[in-house]
């Protein structure tokens, strides 16, 4: 059987296949080394990190639904520091692409942030959580087309890593707000986040999540997240998208790259099944091989509108 050509490219960032873990998905790394070969994966998303450390949500903080999860976290991490001191040592060590992913209470404290993770050696890459709904400052900021634009502009300023914005799907066109991270610097953004929902107990009269409401994921949300990557890759064809929600098959792996993603990332998946990740790093090269498919670069934004040109 040929050999697939697995290589990727997000702007500057080459990874060796296309398959990351998703945030807050796969803890810190080391707790699945017992599941997955870290070093077959395209790179790796430790849990969000602050500039503080956060308690995170009260409990009960996840739900499964009939197609996924709401999960209400919250963010919680021991702070930016201790992420440097206690856990970027070991990721060093992993044999894979680093991606830091932090979360800011503001403009400044990004910039602050990913200028500090610049500092330290190993990291590949930092992705911005300019989305999460579990927080009370979380969209604020990646609601807005200025304001996406100018945090990822005062983080590029500061930080000359390769830039990864993740998007929330909870705007009315998300095009805009790729648009406005693309302008201020980012490298590529991670479409999507979770879809802001609600689970209840209608017997109590109460929302189960002690946030009330929480962040859907997995596979729900998978069809709004091929249309988010379609429009976008359409919108955008200099900016490198990478694909989240509800990938757990090979199949859902390549119709995200059909769909315009040059990687991908699994999240919920994991929770069920936590070897999927290097699982599906293996199944694409071997359905590719049988298909006749030399490389998954030549896979990437080849989907065709019934409708004709757009």
């Amino acid at each position: 059987m040929a050999t697939v050509d697995l290589e990727v490219n997000l702007g500057r960032l080459r990874l060796k296949n296309p398959v990351l873990t998703a945030s807050g998905t796969f803890g810190y790394v080391r707790e699945m080394a017992g599941f997955v070969e870290l070093a077959s994966l395209g790179g790796v998303i430790p849990k969000t990190v602050t500039l503080r450390p956060r308690a995170g949500n009260p409990t009960p903080r996840t739900v499964e639904t009939a197609a996924g999860m709401l999960n209400a976290i919250g963010l919680d991490n021991d702070g930016l520091e201790h992420f440097c001191t206690h856990h970027l040592p070991y990721l060093r060590t992993v044999g894979t692409a680093i991606i830091a992913n932090i979360a800011g209470e503001s403009i400044e404290q990004f910039a602050q942030m990913a200028e500090r993770l610049a500092s330290e050696p190993g990291l590949a890459a930092v992705e911005l959580n300019i989305s999460c709904p579990n927080v009370s400052h979380g969209l604020d900021l990646g609601i807005d087309p200025a304001a996406v634009r100018e945090v990822v502009s005062q983080v590029r300023a500061r930080c000359a890593l390769p830039i990864i914005a993740k998007l929330t799907p909870n705007v009315t066109d998300v095009v805009a707000i790729a648009r406005a991270a693309a302008d201020g610097g980012a490298d590529a953004v991670s479409l999507i986040n979770t879809l802001r929902g609600l689970a209840l107990d209608w017997r109590k009269r109460r929302p189960i999540l002690a946030y009330d409401y929480g962040g859907l994921s997995g596979p729900a949300i998978k069809p709004i997240a091929l249309r988010m990557v379609w429009e976008t890759a359409r919108a955008l064809p200099g900016l490198a998208i990478i694909g989240v929600g509800g990938i757990a098959t090979v199949d859902d792996v390549l119709e995200f790259l059909v769909a315009g993603a040059s990687a991908v990332q699994v999240g919920t998946t994991t929770f069920f099944d936590p070897g999927a990740a290097g699982r599906l790093v293996a199944e694409i090269g071997s359905t590719l091989a049988n298909t006749g498919v030399a490389s998954v670069r030549s896979m990437i934004g080849t989907l065709r509108s019934n409708r004709g040109p757009v």
